[in-house]
């Protein structure tokens, strides 16, 4: 009889720790990825979108992605990608790309950078999200 609420208090207890952030997730609240508010477009339609980057305890490749809408929000243009230096200190990215159809044009525009691992599990490179932002960006003309 008295197995069970030990039981129980040891299944709570697993509970508790299993929801406790570990070490790499405390680390996460000392990434970030930044977006800058004004962007350029060129006369060919190629992107140009900067910000910055801080990142720790990375055991792949890590990259600094960026993807860009404007108008319809749901058709996303990736623009770019950049590999990231993961040693605690801040660093500035830049991306350049050109939409495939050349929709966009200066003015103001959605645009969301994710700072993304490569992480090795198991023999095959997993993705791991290090940090996310989302900003509304001024595209200038070149």
């Amino acid at each position: 009889m008295f197995l069970r609420p030990a039981l129980g208090a040891a299944a709570a207890a697993l509970a508790l720790f299993a929801a406790t952030p570990s070490t790499p997730a405390a680390a996460e609240s000392h990434e970030s990825v930044t977006v800058d508010s004004k962007g350029r477009i060129a006369p060919d339609g190629t992107i140009t979108l900067t910000g910055t980057y801080r990142c720790v305890g990375s055991t792949g490749p890590v990259f600094v992605s960026s993807m860009i809408a404007q108008s319809d929000l749901s058709v996303r243009h990736g623009i770019g990608g950049s590999l990231a230096v993961c040693d605690g200190k801040e660093h500035h990215w830049e991306n350049t790309g050109k939409p495939y159809n050349r929709v966009l044009k200066a003015g103001t525009a959605k645009v969301e950078a994710t700072l993304m691992e490569l992480r090795p599990q198991g023999g095959l490179p997993l993705p791991t999200f290090h940090a996310t932002q989302q900003q509304d960006v001024r595209l200038a003309k070149n």
